[in-house]
């Protein structure tokens, strides 16, 4: 039967096991010796399954050891993002987190070597069972893997003994790797099956205080030593009354709960969902996590295989692991509303849906010193006679004034370029600001990119928290041909910022080129829409009045209920205009903040090239100005509140 709540608990399942940091080979289609290039991710299949359960809404946990440097904080901090329990991580000082390197050299051979030599996960033991972490839980999913060596045996049967007595589930993930006990060389990762006795019996005494158990044909066999599916089956049933899973790649799963008939098909069964197997690895870690949320909440069995099935669907057609699992959001709406691609990271609104769900946390109200600025500063400089190289030391300058108003608090950023920003990209990187940097080319109509022809490869350059930005000057009335190479190019632009993993930001400026109404921006902004453009932010120049921004919302929350928002821009406008913008803007809630600059920096920049301020001058008056709307800014939007 499902599993309905027992009693009261504040997590929904820890998970207990390797963690890993793996390599994924981008070349696909190619030998593991051809890999030029990797995507880093989390990895290992406890790892897995507590990323994907959070995922799906469930509270989880994660027991393991990484090592005490970059890889291991780097799994950590996946981990805090995507909302999974870390205090059973623990930080080994004397091993190194286990590294996984893999490749996709056909349908469903994905060769791959594991570096886990004395690795911190491994490492696990007894004293790293917190009893009250184990009792806090509904369930706890032990692994295979670490059923191999005497010290994690050890941790898992404590951490079993402690579920049973406070009245929590044991789910056992059979997790067999051949090559993880020993029975295969480093070459062989990818091997799935090597009989042994050792095996067998040891994971055998496992069975009989599970209540779930799920595992591959393969796996049912050298969990029972048996050496066909269907005496497997019944074997394992002789041991336990456990619920058994027996999962069948692209067969979906049979549910198992009561004895077990001669006829291996009399099970349980779930929808399946016939798509392009593209990466097999995972894959299993993504149905568990689809299982455990129907399960632990008491689904039919029928539903919770449903679910797994669908997640497994998402995680083969996709390249990563954990990061390529779906979210409730996700997996609700394919389970609606299904998908005409049989490659599902070929779907559009699923993929949409995906990014905008699992993107990188961002502060709800963004208040922006915006200094990307380049070919104004320029012209201050030529005209003074001053060498340009000095617009990055002012900028550094502008950095500077920007912590100084923000003084460590969230929801303050900057924009900056790499053409002489650089440097304050270095000095803004040490506060907790948001970024974002144009690739326009300054001044250009039509859009063209600034020393970026080829957008991708450059994109993966900049650090993965930095928001793309582009202007674009786009007028309702302007020429077709004009629309249609702007369009193209946002096409680009938006193709280049989700490949890369990137944010976007779409800055329209429309005022400069034609009268308009209070239907234009929102013409625009529809039109891109159309487009298939989803940009994360938008940035818009101050309406006329609040029906132009009630026709903005309404736009943009019809097409994408999970933009993050608008920002205003300035046009160097004065102080008291952009005041009087900020209260008409913060009519709307989703208008988050300001991108200014010249408000703020040109004063104090035409004085400090010419000579007549000194650096702290220049901060002083920066952050006096940015200060002045950061505080008008919080007024409107108080206002708003009220």
């Amino acid at each position: 039967m499902p599993m309905a709540p027992t009693r009261a608990t504040t997590l929904d399942v820890v998970t207990i096991g390797r963690s890993s940091v793996d390599l994924y080979g981008q070349q696909i289609g190619s030998r593991l010796e051809d890999i030029t290039s990797f995507a880093k991710s989390v990895g290992g299949c406890p790892a897995n399954i507590a990323v994907g359960t959070a995922r799906l809404g469930l509270k989880s946990a994660l027991v393991t050891r990484v090592g005490a440097e970059q890889m291991g904080g780097f799994i950590r901090e996946q981990l805090v993002r995507e909302g999974v329990d870390v205090s059973g991580v623990a930080v080994d000082p004397d091993r190194l987190t286990a590294l996984v390197i893999l490749a996709v050299e056909d349908e469903g051979v994905s060769p791959m070597i594991f570096y886990r030599s004395d690795c911190a996960d491994m490492a696990l033991d007894e004293s790293d069972i917190d009893e009250a972490l184990i009792a806090s839980s509904a369930a706890i999913v032990v692994t295979g893997t670490h059923f191999s060596r005497p010290a994690s045996d050890a941790a898992q049967r404590k951490a079993i003994r402690i579920a049973k007595a406070s009245g929590g589930k044991v789910v056992f993930d059979i997790d067999y790797r051949p090559n993880l006990w020993g029975l295969a060389g480093h070459d062989a990762g990818f091997a799935r099956y090597v009989k042994s006795d050792r095996v067998s019996g040891q994971l055998r005494s496992v069975l009989a205080d599970c209540d779930l158990v799920v595992g591959t044909e393969e796996e049912t066999m050298i969990a029972s030593g048996e050496s066909d599916v269907l005496g497997a089956l019944k074997a394992i049933r002789a041991l336990t009354a456990a619920t058994v899973v027996l999962k069948r790649g692209s067969k979906g799963c049979i549910v198992y709960d009561g004895p077990i008939s001669d006829d291996l098909e009399a099970g349980i069964v779930g929808d399946g969902f016939p798509i392009e197997v593209y990466n097999v690895l995972g894959a299993g870690d993504a149905f568990m996590s689809g299982f455990l949320r129907g399960w632990l909440k008491g689904e039919p069995h029928a539903t919770s295989a449903t679910w797994a099935n669908a997640c497994g669907a998402f995680a083969v057609s996709r390249l990563l692991c954990a990061p390529e699992y779906p979210t409730w959001d996700e997996l609700s709406h394919f389970l609606a509303n299904g998908s005409r691609f049989r490659a599902l990271r070929k779907d559009p609104d699923l993929n949409h849906i995906h990014w905008a769900t699992t993107r990188r946390d961002q502060p709800d109200q963004l208040m922006a010193l915006a200094i990307d600025h380049r070919i104004q500063l320029e012209e201050v400089t030529d005209r003074l006679g001053v060498d340009r190289a000095r617009i990055a030391d002012f900028k550094v300058l502008a950095v500077e004034a920007a912590a100084r108003v923000a003084a460590g608090r969230r929801g303050f950023g900057m924009l900056l370029d790499s053409t002489h920003g650089q440097k304050a990209l270095f000095a803004a990187a040490k506060h907790d600001f948001w970024i974002g940097r144009p690739v326009e080319k300054p001044g250009s109509r039509p859009l063209d990119f600034d020393q970026l022809p080829d957008l991708g490869s450059h994109l993966t350059e900049w650090p993965i928290g930095h928001t793309v930005k582009c202007l674009c000057f786009y007028h309702p009335d302007d020429s077709n041909e004009l629309k249609a190479r702007q369009e193209r190019e946002l096409l680009r632009l938006a193709d280049a910022a989700r490949t890369v993993g990137r944010e976007l930001l779409v800055e329209i400026i429309a005022g400069k080129h034609g009268a308009l109404d209070a239907g234009s921006v929102a013409g625009i902004v529809q039109r891109l829409y159309d487009l298939g453009i989803k940009p994360d932010w938008w940035k818009l120049e101050p309406q006329a009045d609040g029906l132009a921004w009630a026709n903005i919302e309404a736009v943009i929350r019809r097409n994408d209920p999970y933009c993050r928002g608008i920002v205003l821009l300035g046009l160097e406008a004065p102080e008291d205009e952009l005041v009087a913008a900020f209260a008409a803007a913060a009519t709307s809630p989703l208008v988050k903040g300001f991108a200014v600059g010249r408000t703020i920096f040109a004063d104090a920049a035409a004085k400090w090239f010419a000579g007549e301020i000194d650096d702290a001058a220049a901060i002083a008056d920066m952050a006096r100005r940015f200060g002045a709307l950061v505080g008008a800014w919080q007024q409107a939007a108080q206002s708003r509140a009220a």
